[in-house]
């Protein structure tokens, strides 16, 4: 398996357990969404919710991938361990956040499960690229670096 249908399995299984957990609210929880917030109600279906995470960790991801693509090295790195800072504040401050706001804290340690859940998703993608090598560390793929014409290479098995 290459890494990247790796990754996305991950992103998948871990999205996928994400939208059952948030969607696992309280009776209080629900009752809130039903009547005031409105506009989380797909929060309350498991799909929609593990959609709406699945789509914001390809984003993540793809974020990821163009910051190891277009820039060295040393400021990829730069930017992941910026990113991981970044997932970890958004960790503990959701987490404050639920110990702290009385609606929040009614939604049920499920619900708190799915949410926290996104954040570590977020946080081994920053890792996965902070340890990932790269194949030429020093040079960003830019379009005057970029080979015009590549052909595929000939092997003396093909006919």
């Amino acid at each position: 398996m290459k890494k990247s249908s790796i990754i996305f399995l991950a992103l998948l299984i871990l999205s996928i357990i994400s939208g059952w957990l948030l969607s696992k609210a309280s009776l209080i929880g629900r009752t809130g969404i039903n009547l005031f917030y409105k506009e989380y109600q797909f929060l309350k279906v498991w799909w929609q919710g593990a959609l709406v995470v699945l789509i914001l960790l390809l984003i993540l991801w793809m974020i990821h991938q163009l910051i190891k693509v277009r820039f060295t090295r040393g400021k990829a790195t730069l930017a992941h361990s910026i990113a991981l800072v970044v997932y970890l504040a958004g960790l503990y401050l959701t987490y404050n956040d639920f110990r702290t706001d009385l609606s929040h804290r009614l939604l049920g340690e499920r619900f708190h499960l799915g949410a926290y859940l996104f954040w570590i998703a977020a946080i081994m993608l920053a890792i996965v690229y902070l340890v990932s090598p790269r194949k030429n560390p020093d040079t960003p793929i830019t379009q005057e670096n970029f080979p015009e014409n590549t052909e595929p290479i000939k092997h003396t098995n093909d006919r």
